[in-house]
């Protein structure tokens, strides 16, 4: 791919240059729980809003409101092609054919439409707002994200010459290839990209997963193994990876959260008998920590144990491995058969750490995200860190007019009423653990 993006850049003038151009543009699990939803939950009505954790950064004093309008119109606009229609129906995902029903692809031709919105401001920030039925706002949570992060990006191209466009990208390039380096002699590396929802562009994430592809895969060992995003896997013919988020057991939880106590505490598990049934026993990869991971792991039914593997998010990953291998093997079950995978603010040095810990004990592999896809760091040609990524999230606020929570294992990425969080953690027996950085 040769793309001249100092230049791009430097050009830039039409009236509207579109962020998201296709409907693909999104991660892949968002396709599946999307396709979950409607065969599942078609009447729900919920809510979601973007937060933007990083608060130093003003996103409304970098990024118009009306313009930022104008591209979500756009996405809204936009149809499922034929030809990618046909993609999804007759791909294999995970060695799985037909993993995409024709009566949702159907549906998703001819009946998918995304929900209305609010945009407005408070202290600084966007405040950017979904409402409607769940299976027209969740697929905004990554189109949005990747709209507001790429417009903060073309804020701060807009502040540079051509010259200085050259100096940014040129030291961008040179980072990333550094971190290739360091990763192409890793032997049995497993290595995808999920860096969608917060990169520097489209075209940088292209241009990264290309990147990384040629230089890890160029021998056949395949240590670079696919892509979240939807469209960069249909356009180059990689692996689309991804299989759900913590929007469902959010949005199940809330469902529940009327009735008794037990019935709250047993949706995180009646979310995991929904999907295997939904897939037929298939996209087996449990995330646990939506309600914290140890109190998920010691109440978890004994069919649990069959799933695939377990995606770390918000705890440490080398501890959060740890208590899943322990976990598996008090429960029977051979951790070198099972899937670990890493994928929360993960930089080149975490990633073959955690390879080499956990390399030999079960099948791991890492998620590489905005570190990937949108590290400008130090890269500014004139010292600013207007490029540097920020911590930007799109979570469903309420469910059916009940109020989400997610407690996390990182305190700091707790949300929802302080009274449901409070009463959440009583229910669940979900200590407070102490609080770790976000980076991203």
């Amino acid at each position: 791919m040769n793309v001249n993006f100092a230049e791009r850049a430097h050009n830039h003038n039409w009236k509207l240059d579109p962020i998201v151009r296709s409907l693909l543009d999104t991660d892949f699990y968002k396709l599946l729980m999307l396709q979950f939803i409607w065969k599942n939950f078609p009447r729900t009505k919920v809510t979601s809003e973007i937060t933007n954790r990083t608060v130093r950064v003003k996103l409304a004093e970098r990024i118009s409101a009306s313009a930022l309008r104008d591209q979500m119109e756009h996405v809204r606009g936009l149809r499922f092609r034929r030809s990618e229609l046909v993609w999804l129906a007759g791909n294999t995902f995970y060695g799985v054919r037909q993993i995409f029903e024709p009566a949702f692809l159907d549906w998703l031709e001819h009946g998918f439409k995304l929900s209305a919105y609010e945009i407005s401001e408070h202290d600084g920030q966007l405040v950017i707002r979904f409402s409607g039925l769940w299976t027209e706002v969740t697929m905004w949570e990554v189109y949005s994200l990747a709209i507001v992060s790429e417009m903060k990006t073309r804020s701060a191209l807009a502040e540079l010459n051509e010259l200085e466009l050259d100096v940014l990208y040129a030291r961008a390039k040179t980072r990333l290839w550094d971190k290739i380096e360091q990763l192409r002699h890793v032997e049995g590396l497993r290595l995808s990209d999920f860096g969608t929802r917060r990169r520097h562009s489209f075209l940088w994430q292209e241009y990264c997963v290309e990147a990384l592809a040629a230089a890890l895969n160029a021998d056949g060992s395949n240590r670079m193994t696919g892509t979240s995003n939807t469209a960069i896997a249909y356009k180059h013919n990689l692996e689309a990876i991804g299989t759900n988020a913590h929007e469902l057991p959010m949005a199940l939880a809330a469902m529940h959260s009327l009735g008794s106590d037990e019935e709250l505490r047993a949706s995180q598990y009646r979310v995991l008998e929904l999907w295997q049934q939904s897939y037929g026993g298939e996209l087996l990869i449990m995330l646990p920590d939506t309600f914290g991971t140890t109190q998920f792991l010691q109440g978890a039914p004994d069919w649990t144990a069959r799933w695939t593997g377990e995606r770390v998010d918000s705890k440490d990953p080398y501890v959060a491995g740890d208590e899943y291998i322990e976990w598996l093997e008090q429960r029977g079950a051979d951790p070198r058969r099972k899937r670990l995978i890493a994928s929360d603010g993960l930089d080149v040095g975490d990633i073959i750490g955690l390879h080499e810990y956990f390399g030999k004990r079960i099948r791991f592999s890492a998620g590489w995200g905005t570190l990937l896809t949108n590290d400008f760091r130090d890269c500014h040609p004139r010292g600013a860190d207007t490029f540097e990524p920020i911590s930007l999230v799109c979570k469903v606020t309420s469910a059916d007019g009940t109020p989400t929570v997610k407690l996390s294992d990182n305190p700091n990425k707790a949300t929802g009423p302080v009274d449901e969080v409070a009463r959440y953690r009583r229910v669940f027996g979900s200590p407070v653990l102490a609080e770790q950085p976000v980076l991203v």
